[in-house]
C-alpha cells in the first residue's frame, strides 16, 4: 500500500507543477515573452514525460495490488485528486490554446492593417485624375 500510496502522491506533486507551469504559460503568452516561453516549453515538457513516467509505474502497481487495496478509500481519494488535477491541467491547457489563437489572429489583422497602409501609401494618379497603385515616384525607364 505505501508503494502505490507514495507513487500517487508523487504524481499529484507533478500534475500540481504543471497547473503552476500552465499559468505561468498563459502569463507568457499573455506578455508576448517568446523567449522565456521557449524556456518554459522545454521544462513543461521534461514535466510531461516525468508525468507519463508516473502514471506507468502507477498502472504496473495497481494492476498488481489486491483488489483490497483498490478499494482503499485512503487510494480511492488520492485517484479522485489525481482526476480533478488532470481536469483542471486539461482546461488551462484549452485556455492557453485560445490565447495563442487569438494572439495569431490579432496578428494577421495587424499584418493586414500594415499591407493596407503601404497599399495606400503608394497610391498615385494616372493623368485622367484616377486612382492607380504603384510608386510614387516616377521611375525611369530607358
Amino acid at each position: 500500500m505505501l508503494e502505490l500510496k507514495h507513487t500517487i502522491t508523487a504524481q499529484n506533486t507533478n500534475l500540481q507543477e504543471l497547473q503552476q507551469i500552465l499559468e505561468t504559460e498563459l502569463h507568457l503568452i499573455s506578455s508576448r515573452d517568446a523567449e522565456a516561453l521557449i524556456s518554459l516549453l522545454t521544462t513543461k515538457e521534461a514535466l510531461l514525460v516525468k508525468i507519463q513516467e508516473q502514471d506507468l509505474a502507477i498502472s504496473k502497481i495497481y494492476s498488481s495490488a489486491s483488489q483490497e487495496l483498490k478499494d482503499n478509500p485512503e487510494i480511492i481519494s488520492l485517484f479522485d485528486d489525481a482526476k480533478e488535477l488532470v481536469s483542471q491541467c486539461k482546461f488551462r491547457t484549452q485556455i492557453n490554446q485560445t490565447a495563442v489563437e487569438q494572439g495569431q489572429l490579432r496578428l494577421e489583422h495587424l499584418r493586414s492593417l500594415l499591407l493596407e497602409s503601404r497599399a495606400k501609401e503608394s497610391m498615385t494618379y494616372d493623368k485622367s485624375g484616377k486612382t492607380r497603385g504603384g510608386s510614387a515616384s516616377g521611375g525611369i525607364s530607358a
